[in-house]
């Protein structure tokens, strides 16, 4: 029989629970198969997968990329060899399976569980001792994992019309059960963090000595920052159950405590731990709560704690045996001396995702969800502009939600719910619609950010105007390949001026609905603080976050009051450093395509020259009282 060795590579997301296995056409043509076949998977054990095509660019690379479920079914890795063969599975006479659950929980299923069960894992190819997740059938959200108890004939068998489906209600043994926790497969949208990651932590772990044969010590820690929500906590976690490395957690907050030296103590004990069941990684979350800059705290303790993290990421002796990943979402306020290399080596951006990230953070969140034919993800996708993780996962739950609540008149929530009703429950477009009512993103709640709702229908008259700023905001949100094909680089900023009550504020706004972009707004008077720096900060995160939400528009209306000629009056010095840091967080804006400043005044003649050149400022529209035929449209709105 034809048998081929190959390396074992990630699932795709889309292929998560679904028993598949990508070949490359070379591989297919050697074993004699074709999508749709079955084939024999053997790494520690034996396990059977459905063939499907590989994707262009693994053509050729001796990679076989099966999911997190299929490699515990076959006690492999990801990186380790395994051997394939085609498989001739007969039909199974009887299949008997159990939830993989801990024996302490107690499910009870409705009647009808069976057929629900047969309908989810049609001619798909198990092996007694395999777990499985079947479509439709979840528990608090999650898909809830099956373990295969046994099969009638015995080996790998198919699911077939004919076959007879016995589940149990009692868990599956714990010791027959070594569930997949985390894996790479449930991380969408950060490939290349995840291979950076990777990198510094697997290898040093799995492969110490090619940092020996090189001379070199492996990385002894990874910083991971960026806003609430990405997913930073998820990658830790997804590395040390890949990398087979015990896992230890430190919660920033949790070590400290009210006795002398409890606090240090704590910490040491980890790190004890850590050694004795090396290799591991050790977890800090919110790590700036422990290690705060030294000089901004009054605290002894926190300084004493600071210390001790120090020397104990300065001891860790054995060679890539211990490694430390801290996450944190406030990078600027950690002790410098940590973020040092031998402290933390490589400091990793965990950002906002973007389009194709959110559409595969959504395919995961999705995938155990009976969506209906109208729901398109990639529409989805484009319109939730700086979601992050979390933001969609709380947007699928809430679509969910929104979905129950249609079908709860028809139930009996004292009796077990019918498997008719069950059956008939689908998540539809309407549902994820209704759900983006109630979600913003959350790198955007604490800034004040409005999606309006005004179309360029609700603004009268100001026809020339309307175009223009289609011309030179939604254009380059919407096709930003377009631009750059052509060299030109849009207007990075546009001031609209005129009397009061023409409607600047208002074309701002339409302008961000038909953009479909967020939209921050700050008026030019709330900025100023009593107290020194605090206003300058304040301009600061409002950029930092446009940029993390992009596409975004920034708004500033009243900006004379924001930035007046410098040097023109007597008042305090606070409005002149207002405006060198506007100038230069404008000027900062090199690389941002999809980011727009919209500025609103009636009195431009004391804006400070300097906004108004090309390069800040780049547009000047004068929006002026309506004529006869726009004061008419005005009225008929």
């Amino acid at each position: 029989m034809n048998e081929v060795i190959l390396r074992v590579s990630e699932g795709l997301s889309q292929d998560v629970g679904a028993g598949r296995a990508r070949l490359d056409a070379e591989t297919r043509l050697k074993l004699g198969v074709s999508p749709g076949d079955v084939i024999e998977i053997e790494g520690g054990r034996i396990t059977g997968a459905i063939v499907w095509r590989a994707r262009p660019v693994d053509e050729g690379r001796g990679i076989i990329r099966i999911d997190n479920l299929t490699r515990k079914n076959a006690r492999v890795g990801i990186g380790d060899k395994v051997i394939i063969r085609r498989a001739e599975p007969k039909v199974a006479e009887r299949v008997v399976i159990a939830p993989a659950i801990s024996q302490s929980q107690r499910i009870q299923f409705g009647h009808g569980i069976e057929s629900l069960v047969k309908r989810g894992l049609l001619k798909r190819p198990v092996n007694a001792g395999d777990t499985i997740v079947i479509p439709g059938i979840a528990l608090f959200g999650n898909s809830l994992p099956f373990g295969v108890v046994k099969s009638e004939p015995k080996g790998i068998v198919l699911i077939g019309e004919e076959t007879k489906i016995s589940v149990k209600e009692e868990p599956i043994k714990e010791e027959m059960l070594k569930l997949p926790q985390v894996s790479y497969e449930d991380i969408g949208g950060l490939h290349e963090e995840i291979m950076k990651i990777r990198e510094m932590i697997e290898l040093p772990l799995k492969h110490p000595e090619l940092f020996e044969r090189l001379g070199i010590d492996p990385p002894k820690g990874v910083l991971l920052y960026g806003p609430p929500g990405t997913g930073k906590t998820l990658i830790a976690r997804a590395v040390a159950y890949e990398s087979g490395a015990s896992f230890f957690t430190i919660n920033g907050p949790e070590i400290m405590s009210k006795f002398y030296g409890q606090s240090e103590e704590n910490l040491r004990k980890t790190f004890e731990e850590a050694e004795k069941n090396s290799p591991s990684v050790i977890f800090i979350d919110e790590i700036d709560a422990i290690a705060p800059k030294r000089e901004e705290v009054h605290g002894e303790v926190e300084r004493r704690v600071v210390s001790q993290l120090l020397t104990l990421m300065d001891g860790l002796k054995g060679r890539g045996k211990v490694i430390v990943i801290g996450a944190t979402n406030r990078e600027d306020s950690l002790d410098p001396a940590l973020r040092r290399p031998g402290r933390f080596d490589r400091e990793i951006e965990i950002g906002v995702p973007d389009r194709n990230g959110r559409r595969e953070i959504l395919q995961i969140h999705t995938r155990g969800m009976p969506l209906a034919e109208d729901v398109k993800l990639e529409e989805l996708a484009d319109v939730t502009h700086g979601f992050v993780g979390a933001d969609m996962a709380a947007l699928a739950r809430e679509a969910a939600m929104s979905a129950l609540r249609r079908y709860l008149p028809e139930i009996d929530l004292d009796k077990p719910i019918p498997t008719e009703i069950l059956s008939k429950m689908i998540v539809t477009m309407k549902d994820f619609k209704e759900a983006m009512k109630s979600i913003e993103p959350s790198a955007l709640r604490e800034v004040l950010v409005e999606i309006p709702k005004v179309r360029w229908d609700d603004v009268g008259g100001l026809h020339e105007m309307k175009q223009r700023l289609v011309e030179a905001v939604e254009w380059p949100l919407k096709n930003p390949e377009a631009f750059k094909k052509m060299g030109i680089r849009p207007p990075k900023g546009i001031l609209l001026y005129g009397p009061p009550g023409t409607g600047k504020t208002l074309l701002a706004k339409a302008v961000a609905t038909e953009g479909n972009a967020n939209f921050l707004s700050i008026k030019g008077p709330e900025i100023f603080s009593k107290w020194v720096g605090e206003s300058e900060k304040a301009i600061r995160e409002l950029f930092k976050k446009a940029k993390q939400a992009a596409p975004s528009i920034v708004f500033l209306d009243e900006l004379d009051a924001l930035a007046p000629k410098r040097g023109s009056y007597d008042g305090s010095r606070v409005t002149e450093t207002v405006v060198n840091q506007l100038l230069t967080s404008i000027d900062g804006l090199e690389q941002l395509s999809d980011l727009v400043i919209i500025g609103a005044t009636n009195r431009p003649d004391i804006i400070d020259p300097s906004l108004l050149r090309p390069g800040r400022f780049d547009e000047l529209l004068l929006v002026g009282p309506p004529d006869k035929e726009a004061r008419e449209e005005i009225f008929k709105i």
